[in-house]
Formats: structure tokens, C-alpha cells, sequence
């Protein structure tokens, strides 16, 4: 199934640990799998969340490219070429997924002020790395760049090759994989999953609501709080 904009809007109005618990529901047990495992660094926490298809790419920055100057321009522009490329039938966006290849000793940054503006202005919907992010006040806010660290340099950064698949802390990627991220990190939305994951929201919200309205109370005490848990586990997902 190919995500529809109205899904994707559904989808972007709940946070990455929302979709995450979701996704729980959809495979009826919870998981090790299909997310990022580390910290990210936010370029601007206030973002609502982003979905994306998965355009993938490898960088490195710790020592020179091997190819001749001209062969890494080239490279770099049929890079832009791909990320830019939007099927007409595809409703979303696609979304930067970066596997830096110096990964746990990156050194260099490809997402600074420059990167984010182009990948910002060809549409793009935000960008997953396990690289690094500078430029932090120049850089534009209304573009997600969710990186694993800040630092100073580019070093030798430059694009390896892309089109392949990427591991971003812990999570494997492949061009075309459906990507919800946020502050928070990535999880990969299975296309089997779209139909049911507004109802899977919409059941945990009512689900967690009868514990979350109970606490707010200036009478909330561990006898309402096991009343509240009850019905909490009363409600049931059709």
C-alpha cells in the first residue's frame, strides 16, 4: 500500500513515540526492531513531526574522496538529482536518510546552513543522520535535520554513494521505506500497517486518557490510580 496525504497528515499529528506504541498494536507484541537506538540532535525541537519516504545516502568525511575533483561534483550533483526525484503518484515527501560511514568517530558535517537550505528548497521533508549537524544559527529552523552530534568542521565530507541501504543508530533503511520521525528519533511505518494506525492512536489515546485524567486530580491516590488502570485495561482494540 502507498501512503496517502491524508495518512500522512494522520500520522504527523502525533509524536514518534505515538506511532512507535502504534506500531506495538499492529504487530500485537512490542519490539526491538524498526527504531532508532540513540539520542539525536534536534536543529529545532519545535517541529511538528515529519514523514517521509526514504532517500538514502552514505557519506564520509575522515579522509579525501578517492575520485578526481570533477568525478566528485558529478557525483554530488546526480546525488541532489535523486533526492530531488518525487514520483507524480507519490503523495508525500521524500525524506534525507544519511548513513555517515566515520560512525561512532564522525568528524566531519555535511548539514550546515548550505546542505540544509538546497535539501530544504528541493523539497525535501526533513533528514535522519548518525552524522553531524553545524551552523546551528544560521541553518533555516523550518527544516528537521536529526543528526547525532554537533561539530565544528566538514572535514573532507563528501557523498559516497547512494540508492543503497543505511543503518541510522540501530535502524535499517532502504530506499522507499516509510519514515516517521521527531525529536525523539525514527521509526520505519510498514505500508501493511497505514489503514489501522489511526484507530491503533485513536484506541491508545482513549486507553491512556482514563489513567492520565485520573493523576491530574487533586484527589488522585493509589486507590484511584487502580481504578483508573482498570479501566485502562477494559478497553479493548477493534
Amino acid at each position: 500500500m502507498t501512503i496517502t496525504k491524508e495518512i500522512g497528515d494522520i500520522l504527523t499529528s502525533v509524536d514518534t513515540p505515538t506511532i512507535s506504541n502504534a506500531l506495538d498494536i499492529y504487530r500485537g507484541d512490542r519490539s526491538v526492531d524498526d527504531f532508532t537506538q540513540l539520542p539525536f540532535v534536534s536543529s529545532n525541537t519545535k517541529l511538528k513531526p515529519v514523514i517521509g519516504i526514504a532517500r538514502t545516502a552514505k557519506i564520509k568525511a575522515s579522509a579525501p574522496s578517492s575520485l578526481k575533483p570533477e568525478q566528485v561534483s558529478d557525483l554530488r550533483v546526480k546525488y541532489y538529482e535523486y533526492m530531488a526525484h518525487k514520483p507524480s503518484n507519490q503523495e508525500i515527501r521524500n525524506l534525507c536518510v544519511i548513513e555517515d560511514l566515520d560512525w561512532p568517530k564522525t568528524i566531519g558535517s555535511f548539514w550546515g546552513e548550505v546542505n540544509v537550505s538546497i535539501h530544504k528548497g528541493l523539497g525535501l521533508a526533513g533528514t535522519l543522520t548518525n552524522g553531524l549537524l553545524r551552523d546551528l544559527d544560521e541553518i533555516d529552523k523550518n527544516y528537521m535535520v536529526l543528526a547525532n552530534a554537533i561539530g565544528p568542521s566538514h572535514a573532507y565530507v563528501h557523498v559516497v554513494e547512494f540508492g543503497v541501504d543505511v543503518n541510522i543508530s540501530g535502524l535499517n533503511i532502504k530506499d522507499g521505506d516509510i519514515i516517521h520521525a521527531d525529536q525523539h528519533g525514527a521509526v520505519k511505518v510498514p505500508p501493511a500497517s497505514l489503514n489501522m494506525l489511526p484507530r491503533a492512536i485513536e484506541f491508545m489515546h482513549k486507553k491512556e486518557s482514563h489513567i492520565i485524567q485520573a493523576a491530574k486530580k487533586d484527589d488522585f491516590d493509589i486507590e484511584k490510580l487502580k481504578v483508573a488502570w482498570s479501566k485502562a485495561n477494559s478497553e479493548k482494540f477493534e
